[in-house]
């Protein structure tokens, strides 16, 4: 009679779950996603606190996002990034619902 084997065997390649589409094309592209919406198709990434250095100004409120702070960053879709924008994640997610607003001088 053979040991019983008390560390499980490992799971065969085959058995693996496999990662669906979208989570293969962010691990690709770096976190780089497409979005559509009545503004129209924009690639956005989200940028973590430990990796935001520098303050930026939302354009949804126009509030600074200090070093530190979780935020998205958005630009066209199909453009060359030029007007990419700093967005705080709750005005990234409400941008539709809101009407448009000028910064105060």
């Amino acid at each position: 009679m053979s040991p019983r084997r008390n560390t499980p065997r490992r799971r065969k390649r085959a058995d693996r779950p496999r990662d669906d589409e979208s989570a293969l094309i962010n691990r690709i592209t770096g976190g780089e996603r497409y979005e559509s919406g009545p503004d129209g198709e924009w690639a956005i990434r989200r940028i973590s606190g430990s990796a935001a250095v520098k303050t930026y100004r939302c354009p949804g409120c126009y509030q600074l996002i200090p070093p530190g702070m979780p935020h998205v960053v958005a630009w066209a879709a199909y453009g060359d990034g030029d007007d990419r924008r700093h967005w705080h994640s709750s005005c990234w997610e409400r941008r539709t619902h809101r009407s448009v607003r000028h910064p105060r001088r």
